[in-house]
């Protein structure tokens, strides 16, 4: 017989044989947690009326796959179980599920601020990580991924991790404080199903379905389900990348003349305090490579020791060079400069520091009211003052990228729409900064998108909770508009979505970092709305002051509010009250008087606007002043009302 021929046959009979084997998501394997007091489904692939057994705690199931080889089964609501157990599934072959935990599962979804990890945060919560070992605790990270053709059925990775100290590190900081306190309230297993992806805008994660009531995003869902369209982007993206970053390596003299060694002589350099943007300094506006070198003494305790070196945060890109030895490099602006020093680098006496910094696009520099030191043991040198500076070469602008994988539906095909089939308890949302340069849309878009997800998983009105956007970038002293509190004027009237809760956030933020490292509150605000939305408890307070109702008094209003708990207060306490302005039908913001009336009120007024029709709390990118709490330590939300001409005040888009 033909030689080809046979392995043709076994090549065939291998295919066919494979696809006899019942296949499963990647979502149902070794470790899941399945939710609890809920019908759970269990599906997947097999052959054509393939007679499919289950076998799950003591009960038996089965079922028939349909002509597409697609089985599912229906396991009636089941209570918490925190003993593991196994799972056998029976076909033409057989797989056991093992290690099987029933509890609650959070879908954990949005952008940068939710895939932040806890190795992003170990040096703040040290000893929380060192402490972290529950392994009824458990993590799936869905792999980011797009699709605007198909929405995709499985996720091409993943696998369920434990909070253990092997995995810690690898956890969505927000999920894991979130899950760690549900544990230890209502101790149950906690599963995070970990969907997020830095930068997405909100329709992103809109279905086709959904997306269709927004029709420029509708159109640029289309456009984009052209592949050819996709790969001559990427490409000519990807060569102007080159060529920029390739004229950029040729022309720097840095390069050229080895300024990274330390024996090279600086004399000549121009001297910059740091930490600062170099567009404040003589160099200007420069976009390319700058040099930075420090000489800094180092005692004979720290020589030859290993060290960590902290340079706060450098715009866009550096490379770390320690008397000639290269100690690290990051590629992009926003993760914290922390570089591990090696043992024999550090010497006693002079040592010298070399940073080569790449800045494609804004300003460029090192980033203020960050860390820059040295540290070995318990002795620390600081890095912050005078360095000597050196341009290597300017260059244009770096063209901006086209992000395609932010683009409507996208995410939603390749990263939500594999995930509907798996019971849920709810949704925690941490999202809005790429939505910032339209915030007048966020409304209609996170409507959508709740209710579009509600229906997709067919579990009703499971609880949606998400956070309000964090205080971010500088202060204002005067009354100004902001993107990014009209953003969160759209996040506070989502509230009015069934079964939602909101995590303020405005005291969490850090005025130089999009990415605020204190994790811990957010997590504990969110686990503060799910006792609330997911579990039902009542008699509590699980959020700070909202605004309810406007009472006019003599020329001043008296502002009430809801969730004011053992009453109203200011933080830090024994200040007046700030960020109250009002304002005439002309919308001129001036600020006003305020004061704490009573246990949940707000008296206030303005010499200058004696008839408000618009008054605002918060209203900047980064509140500054005491601001408004109740005895729970809850802070309110920012918000803006106006009158209505009836003799009510209401939250206005």
């Amino acid at each position: 017989m033909n030689r080809l021929f046979i392995l043709g046959m076994i090549g065939f009979l291998s295919s066919f044989m494979l696809k006899a084997q019942i296949r499963l998501p990647r979502l149902i394997s070794d470790g899941m947690i399945l939710q609890r007091d809920r019908p759970v489904k269990i599906w997947g692939w097999a052959t054509a009326n393939e007679e499919i057994t289950l076998l799950f705690k003591g009960q038996q199931y089965q079922t028939i796959t349909g002509s597409s080889g697609k089985w599912e089964i229906l396991i009636p609501a089941q209570k918490a179980e925190k003993q593991p157990f196994e799972i056998v599934l029976k076909g033409k072959n057989e797989i056991r599920i093992k290690n099987v935990l029933l509890g609650d599962v959070w879908v954990c979804s949005g952008q940068s601020n939710m895939e932040l990890t806890m190795d992003r945060v170990k040096d703040r919560y040290a000893e929380i990580i060192s402490k972290a070992e529950n392994p009824a605790i458990r993590q799936f990270l869905v792999p980011d991924k797009y699709d605007f053709k198909v929405q995709q059925e499985d996720v091409e990775s993943g696998s369920w991790q434990p909070a253990t100290q092997q995995n810690i590190l690898s956890f969505s900081a927000v999920g894991y404080f979130f899950a760690r306190e549900l544990f230890e309230r209502y101790h149950v297993p906690i599963g995070l199903i970990n969907s997020a992806l830095g930068g997405s805008p909100v329709e992103a994660w809109l279905s086709e379905d959904a997306v269709k009531q927004f029709p420029e995003h509708y159109l640029e869902a289309q456009k984009f389900r052209n592949s050819s369209l996709i790969t001559e982007i990427e490409g000519k993206d990807k060569m102007i990348n080159l060529n920029w970053y390739k004229t950029l390596n040729q022309q720097d003299k840095g390069l050229q003349n080895h300024w990274k060694n330390a024996s090279f002589n600086d004399s000549d350099w121009q001297q910059m305090e740091l930490p600062d943007f170099w567009s404040t300094q003589p160099l200007g506006n420069v976009h390319g490579t700058v040099w930075f070198r420090k000489t800094i003494e180092v005692p004979g305790g720290m020589a030859g020791k290993p060290a960590k070196l902290l340079l706060g945060r450098i715009v866009d890109a550096d490379s770390i060079f320690i008397n000639d030895t290269f100690v690290g490099t990051t590629g992009y602006q926003y993760p914290p400069r922390r570089y591990f020093v090696p043992a024999n680098v550090l010497k006693e006496g002079s040592n010298t520091i070399v940073v080569r910094v790449i800045n494609n696009a804004g300003e460029g520099g090192f980033i203020r009211d960050k860390p820059y030191y040295l540290i070995s043991g318990k002795d620390s040198i600081s890095l912050t003052g005078t360095w000597k500076y050196q341009l290597g070469t300017a260059m244009p602008e770096l063209p901006e990228q086209t992000f395609i994988r932010w683009k409507p539906v996208g995410l939603y095909n390749a990263m939500i729409s594999p995930l509907r089939n798996y019971a849920m308890k709810g949704v925690i949302w941490f999202q809005g900064e790429s939505n910032t340069k339209a915030p007048e849309h966020y409304f209609d878009y996170f409507k959508a998108l709740v209710n579009d997800w509600r229906e997709k998983w067919g579990q009703g009105d499971f609880p949606f909770l998400y956070v309000q956007l964090a205080n971010f970038m500088k202060s204002a002293s005067m009354p100004a508009e902001s993107k990014w509190a009209e953003l969160r004027q759209n996040q506070l009237l989502a509230l009015t979505i069934r079964n939602t809760g909101m995590a303020v956030s405005i005291d969490l933020g850090e005025w130089n970092d999009i990415h605020p490292l204190n994790k811990l509150d957010v997590g504990h605000r969110l686990a503060l709305q799910a006792r609330k939305t997911g579990y039902a408890e009542s008699g509590g307070v699980y959020a700070g002051p909202l605004f309810k109702s406007v009472q006019k008094r003599k020329g001043k209003l008296i502002i009430r509010f809801s969730n004011a708990g053992g009453g109203l207060k200011t933080v830090p306490g024994n200040n007046a009250l700030k960020q109250f302005a009002v304002a005439g039908k002309d919308k001129y913001f001036v600020w006003a008087n305020a004061a704490i009336l009573g246990h949940d009120k707000v008296l206030i007024w303005s010499d200058e606007v004696k008839n408000p029709v618009f008054v605002r709390y918060a209203w900047a990118d980064n509140p500054e002043g005491p601001k408004l709490y109740n005895r729970e330590n809850l802070p309110a939300s920012p918000f803006q009302i106006s009158a209505t001409g009836k003799g009510t005040w209401i939250i206005s888009r």
